[in-house]
């Protein structure tokens, strides 16, 4: 089975998303016949890094079945150093041509880092990634500066990683930042 064109994957995940906000998913690739047929391997056609928040899911916002979509899930969306290699692994290993960035309204991590105080080292550490989305919007709008730090780790993806690097300057992949909106459920490019 090949990998569908970047074109064909950025159409299949509107076209997901257009049902899921319908109200008529089509919840293919979810039962039984699909589980087995996965045990020989995966060739997930997306890699969607997200934030943790229970609210956003992926697979559902995209109307995707088992093996589909490669989700890293880790708040704020961010590019740190785990992620980035969960991301590599797919683009290098598995061939997977496009990954999508997936801020979201509300987010928890932004609001935190615009907060500001002191949280701990380990989230101090995480939400430090999202400083640069923060300088870019002085006016503190969670939403504003939640699709600035979808934006922001598209580029950090770039700039940190040669595989992902080479792999985007070649046309094999191609890297799109995305803000989900949890009222409605749609997902819009921020390109």
């Amino acid at each position: 089975m090949s990998m569908p064109s970047i074109p064909d994957v950025l159409k299949r995940l509107e076209e997901g998303n257009a049902r899921f906000v319908a109200d008529v998913p089509h919840n293919a690739g979810r039962d039984h016949a699909r589980r087995s047929e996965l045990t020989t391997g995966q060739k997930p056609y997306a890699i969607i890094l997200t934030c943790a928040d229970s609210r956003v899911s992926p697979e559902l916002a995209f109307d995707a079945g088992l093996g589909e979509l490669f989700v890293i899930c880790v708040a704020g969306n961010i590019a740190n150093t785990s992620s980035i290699a969960s991301i590599e692994y797919a683009v290098a290993h598995i061939g997977t041509p496009v990954v999508v960035v997936l801020g979201h309204q509300s987010c928890g991590a932004v609001t935190a880092a615009i907060g500001g105080g002191d949280h701990g080292h380990n989230l101090n550490h995480l939400l430090a990634h999202i400083e640069p989305a923060k300088a870019r919007c002085p006016d503190g709008d969670v939403e504003d500066t939640v699709r600035a730090n979808a934006v922001h780790t598209a580029h950090d993806l770039v700039d940190r990683s040669k595989i992902l690097a080479k792999a985007v300057e070649d046309g094999f992949c191609r890297i799109v930042p995305a803000y989900y909106k949890l009222d409605d459920g749609s997902v819009g490019w921020l390109e």
